[in-house]
């Protein structure tokens, strides 16, 4: 299944009860100027300036979940994009009552994450040079090597 028909179909099915939904959501930042100021209201993410397009990322505080939501928002949009060619970047160094103001974002909504996007300025490989699965992974305690031969 293509990474994007998958995070559109994507669901977690649970009980549900009649509680209103938290409020939640996505700026979508673009026009050249705005970016400026979105990388000037951040404490890391200068380089946003130069994405063709960012996105801020919003969440409930009061919420216990509220940034694991984000992330999986936010792993969703990359993958789509990446699917796709396009690049992107994260950080969470945000000026808080900087980027409220000029985004206008309500006290009640927390700034999480911000996502810059864009085209790669030259070819870019998916391929990381990631520590083997067989250091990270551990079987039923920290310290019980995985062995990926021994699970079937």
């Amino acid at each position: 299944m293509e990474t994007y028909k998958t995070i559109l179909t994507k669901l977690d099915v649970r009980q549900y009860d009649s509680k209103k939904v938290p409020a939640e959501g996505f700026i979508l930042v673009q026009e050249k100027e705005t970016l400026k100021r979105l990388a000037e209201d951040s404490t890391s993410g200068g380089w946003v300036a130069g994405a063709n397009f960012a996105v801020i990322v919003l969440s409930d505080p009061t919420l216990g979940f509220h940034g694991i939501d984000a992330g999986r928002a936010v792993q969703n949009m990359e993958l789509a994009a990446w699917d796709q060619g396009v690049i992107s970047g994260i950080y969470t160094g945000i000026k808080d009552e900087k980027l409220r103001k000029d985004f206008a974002i309500p006290s009640t909504l927390k700034a999480v994450v911000v996502v810059g996007f864009g085209y790669p300025v030259r070819k870019i490989v998916g391929k990381k040079n990631r520590m083997p699965l067989t250091e990270l992974a551990f079987i039923d305690k920290y310290g019980n090597k995985l062995d990926p031969k021994k699970l079937m």
